[in-house]
């Protein structure tokens, strides 16, 4: 079978275009070497497929006949990607929350809320008796 369309068949990719332009990338290596699209993939193959800034490693156990279920996934392939791979990932998106400087530009919806909190708790309140 074709790596783009086992990386269909698996649901590592949404389509098979996406699949394709991924090994056109680069984005692909069986075993250690750069796959193009057309390349073969055989029980005992180790695939690393880059899809969102984490390398997923997958080992061939067998090849699909064709796309299956979610469920059916774990019988096709087995994936070996490290949990450290997962938590770089996590990392990122904390990192990307205070990329914008305090003080520049328009203020978030967060920033407006904590600004309105602020200005709110300064008040007096008056009782009425």
């Amino acid at each position: 079978m074709r790596i783009d369309k086992y990386l269909w068949c698996i649901r590592y990719c949404k389509t098979r275009n996406i699949g394709t332009e991924a090994c056109k990338k680069g984005h692909v290596k069986i075993n250690g070497g750069v796959a193009k699209p057309s390349r073969e993939v055989f029980p005992g193959d180790k695939i690393i497929f880059r899809k969102n800034q984490i390398d997923y490693q997958i080992n061939v156990l067998d090849i699909p006949p064709n796309r299956v279920g979610a469920k059916l996934v774990d019988l096709y392939r087995l994936d070996t990607t490290p949990k450290e791979a997962f938590e770089h990932s996590e990392l990122l998106k904390y990192s990307k929350d205070y990329y914008r400087k305090k003080g520049t530009g328009r203020p978030t919806k967060k920033d407006r809320r904590d600004i309105d909190d602020y200005t709110e708790g300064d008040t007096e309140w008056e009782i009425d008796e």
